[in-house]
């Protein structure tokens, strides 16, 4: 499963027309700067198109979304540190799955429902909660020598 919920409105959320940066801090701290082309977007399938998990999946970052990206979990919050007033407005759906997120900030959203404008860089941090260890990384198998 991914991609958009059939049982949604789709959200309302202004397509960049620029090149901008994403900064990932992971659970360790570590930065992870992507520049996000709007001529590429979307890169897949989870999430909303050009949404941060659809940016940070295409960019090998590992972001749980044990939905697939259908705005029917909170698995995949993040904490927007920079840039939040350049990013879609949440919908009363992406509200209600945030009310399920463990430690919730005022600038918590949810990587798949999260779509940048571009009209400014972002900083995003990924929580360590929301880290899942005892899932196998998604992805194509790997080719054995």
């Amino acid at each position: 499963m991914g991609g958009q919920n059939p049982y949604m409105p789709d959200a309302a959320a202004a397509r960049p027309t620029q090149k901008y940066t994403i900064k990932f801090v992971d659970e360790q701290k570590h930065e992870h700067v992507v520049e996000v082309d709007p001529a590429k977007l979307p890169y897949g399938h989870n999430g909303l198109p050009g949404s941060i998990l659809d940016i940070a999946l295409a960019h090998g970052l590992e972001l749980d979304h044990a939905c697939g990206g259908v705005c029917a979990c909170s698995t995949c919050h993040v904490i927007v540190r920079a840039g939040l007033d350049a990013c879609s407005a949440p919908t009363d759906e992406e509200e209600d799955q945030l009310d399920e997120a463990y430690g919730l900030t005022a600038c918590s959203r949810l990587g798949c429902q999260c779509v940048p404008s571009g009209r400014q860089n972002l900083v995003v941090e990924i929580p360590p909660w929301n880290r899942n260890l005892a899932r196998e990384p998604h992805g194509p198998p790997s080719e054995k020598p």
